[in-house]
């Protein structure tokens, strides 16, 4: 029986707001994972890491994870939103915040990682931010699980079928181009357009993060921290050192981007930001786990840059040896420069990855299935369109995409309203 507050106008309200919160940050969510696969695939490995789990599972079962978990998102948000599958789709999105509420609690109380990646880089939000999030979704799951007869309609059951499978492929496809390609909307500090030299400065008064460093020593086989203030004697055996933020300040969107040459071990930043030429830098940011399968092209392109007296240089946080089976393997004769593994994952969701920079200002950035190749480079840079900064438009970009579905998901609730017409004649 249902009891007469179920049916109240006021409780259908409640049920539809709740309804349509859930589905738009399931959407929002299933969107920039499926826009950025490899972010959240980073993300999962940083989940297994902190838990001891990451050598139990082959990296491809966390890259599907990531895709699968972006499908999910986004279809549960869409059927949210169009009232299709109520029950199967309110039973989904309570389990969802039934796992999710409690992680994030765990990972707000004991902070294994920085922040839950629940939005990838477009929103980051700190543990505790996400809990607080995730108690609110919770309480709208629970809210359309009571009664999903309340969530209104847009569409019939003879067409939920239709637009239910047209929402899973359409995530499953953009997941895919994002990830053969690179994210069609990129929301990192390396983005193109951005300075990096910019990115890397705190304003002028902002209080900088203040930072300690703890020592772990041992003598007689009993442990000890210390500190830089009360460092011991000779007679405590050093064990390892550790870095903590003891008080939260400013920190630049690019805080870790340091090249140092693999050959000489200098640091060579501040002479590849300044240069007031064209540098090409290629990213590997493990050479053991990198793509050869355009190896010609990047040696090619390298070639190319010391017939133009252009710089170019690989960027990989692999060790020396792996780095010298890399060069062997494929040929390379251009130089490697060390360079943080989080980084350079960051700078470009592909391994190898290229970028195009002049005087710190990123130009261009291809994944390795879009090197460019001798029919491009038919000139010099400062004559091609390839040297000039590449057009981006984020709103243009979203605009398209949200017309590849909304163009289709309008035509399918038209089909659906003219056949209702028809089956009301009859």
């Amino acid at each position: 029986m249902r009891g007469k507050w179920q049916n109240s106008r006021a409780w259908r309200w409640i049920v539809n707001i709740c309804r349509f919160i859930l589905g738009a940050t399931f959407v929002f969510s299933g969107f920039v994972k499926a826009v950025d696969p490899l972010g959240t695939y980073y993300k999962i490995q940083d989940y297994l890491t902190a838990f001891g789990m990451q050598q139990l599972l082959p990296d491809i079962v966390p890259l599907l994870m990531s895709v699968l978990l972006a499908v999910l998102e986004f279809s549960v948000g869409m059927h949210l939103v169009l009232g299709i599958k109520r029950r199967l789709t309110t039973r989904l999105a309570l389990l969802i915040m039934l796992v999710m509420t409690p992680l994030t609690l765990y990972l707000a109380l004991t902070n294994p990682i920085s922040d839950c990646g629940c939005f990838g880089d477009a929103l980051v939000l700190t543990n505790w931010q996400t809990f607080g999030k995730n108690v609110i979704l919770l309480i709208c799951a629970v809210v359309v699980f009571i009664t999903p007869w309340n969530m209104v309609r847009f569409l019939t059951k003879k067409m939920e079928w239709t637009l239910s499978n047209y929402s899973v492929v359409f995530a499953l496809v953009l997941a895919g181009y994002c990830l053969a390609t690179l994210p069609i909307i990129d929301f990192r500090p390396y983005k193109i357009g951005n300075n990096i030299r910019e990115g890397m400065e705190i304003p002028e008064g902002a209080k900088p993060t203040v930072f300690d460093t703890r020592f772990i020593m041992e003598r007689d086989g009993v442990r000890q921290t210390f500190t830089i203030d009360n460092y011991p004697d000779s007679t405590w055996t050093f064990v390892s050192a550790e870095t903590v933020v003891v008080e939260q300040g400013y920190e630049p969107p690019i805080h870790d981007f340091v090249m140092e040459s693999l050959e000489t071990g200098d640091d060579i930043t501040d002479e590849v930001l300044d240069d007031p030429g064209y540098t090409f830098l290629l990213v590997a940011h493990r050479t053991e786990e990198a793509d050869e399968g355009n190896i010609d092209l990047i040696n090619e392109l390298y070639e190319y840059c010391q017939e133009n007296g252009y710089k170019f240089y690989a960027l990989s946080s692999s060790s020396a040896e792996a780095i010298e089976l890399w060069r062997d393997r494929t040929g390379a004769e251009y130089p490697f420069c060390i360079m943080d593994d989080i980084t350079l994952k960051t700078m470009v969701r592909s391994n190898p990855g290229l970028m195009l920079i002049k005087e710190g200002v990123v130009l261009n950035k291809w994944a390795d299935s879009q090197i460019p190749n001798e029919f491009e480079l038919t000139g010099r840079l400062e004559e091609l369109p390839l040297g000039q900064i590449k057009k981006v438009n984020d709103l243009r970009t979203l605009g398209i995409v949200g017309l590849w579905y909304i163009a289709p998901l309008l035509l399918i609730i038209l089909i659906d309203r003219i056949f209702n017409k028809k089956d009301k004649k009859r």
